[in-house]
């Protein structure tokens, strides 16, 4: 992270409905609001130790840190096992291993009365909230999301390094194109300038997340995870409010994804090889490196 041009994002205790939408949804700002779920039973329960004894048993989709290659399908995880094992291995020891956009409310009804969804004048999917879980160390790489939503994420058990971007810093991003990611090579957390230098003009964003605390994400915005120590996040999603994004989400959703597949499918590591090539040419055209 040293070299990186990020500033702190803004912090408050509380907030109220009318102050969220004015200050930060309606200016698309990110912000960390410390004490909004001390009412929940989730702030209470929600911890590791908890989470092995009612969902212990279930088998869990995990994902690390390889590179994207042609093997896998989009989001499709590396490897599976029962969540109280995967939970044993991140209170023993750092493992890359994560559990990444999975919906075990669904499978585990009763979490679903541990939390409510706040009245910040955003209209949720209710369908959707997803669990995410990382051992120390663990990283999510530089993306941003298919569908553009505005997302609280709430962070329980630990803490992470959360880095965002807005989307005018895509640019400086070495975005790979037909992808939603940055080039996977870019080490965010000791990135090499002299390889990759547009991302010295980028300005973004740095917090820490503490259990408990809430982070606002607006629609299109880069994020970047790094779990410090074990633990797992929960978000939940409100709609594109810009028309434009709500596009975008759609082609996204329908078109990209499955014609990133199909060239995976059709060329192999050379669609992989091809992305990652232009994501750096573009880059440095565009920025005049």
């Amino acid at each position: 992270m040293e070299g990186l041009n990020l500033e702190q994002i803004p912090r408050v205790k509380k907030i109220t409905k009318e102050a969220f939408l004015k200050d930060y949804y309606a200016k698309q700002r990110p912000v960390v609001i410390e004490n909004l779920i001390e009412d929940w039973p989730a702030y209470q329960k929600w911890n590791l130790d908890y989470i092995d004894s009612i969902a212990g048993d279930k088998t869990v989709p995990l994902y690390d840190d390889r590179p994207i290659s042609s093997e896998k399908k989009f989001n499709e995880p590396h490897h599976k096992m029962k969540m109280g094992d995967y939970i044993e291995l991140l209170k023993s020891k750092p493992t890359n291993y994560r559990i990444f956009l999975y919906n075990l409310l669904k499978e585990v009804p009763q979490l679903q009365a541990d939390f409510k969804y706040p009245k910040l004048g955003m209209r949720f999917l209710k369908g959707l909230p997803f669990l995410f879980f990382g051992g120390r160390g663990s990283k999510v790489f530089m993306h941003f999301d298919i569908d553009y939503a505005n997302i609280l994420h709430f962070h329980f058990h630990g803490e992470k390094q959360c880095i965002l971007y807005p989307p005018s810093e895509t640019p400086f991003l070495y975005k790979v194109p037909h992808a939603l990611i940055a080039h996977q090579e870019i080490d965010f957390s000791n990135p090499d300038f002299e390889k990759w230098p547009a991302l010295q003009k980028a300005k973004g964003l740095v917090t820490h997340l503490k259990h408990g605390e809430t982070l606002y994400m607006p629609e299109g915005y880069w994020h970047h995870m790094t779990y410090l120590t074990p633990g797992f996040s929960m978000s939940i999603r409100s709609v594109p409010k810009s028309i434009y994004n709500l596009a975008k989400a759609t082609y996204n959703v329908f078109v990209l994804r499955h014609f990133d597949n199909f060239m995976r499918k059709q060329k192999g590591d050379k669609w992989i090889a091809y992305k990652n090539d232009r994501a750096i040419k573009r880059t440095h055209q565009k920025t005049k490196l």
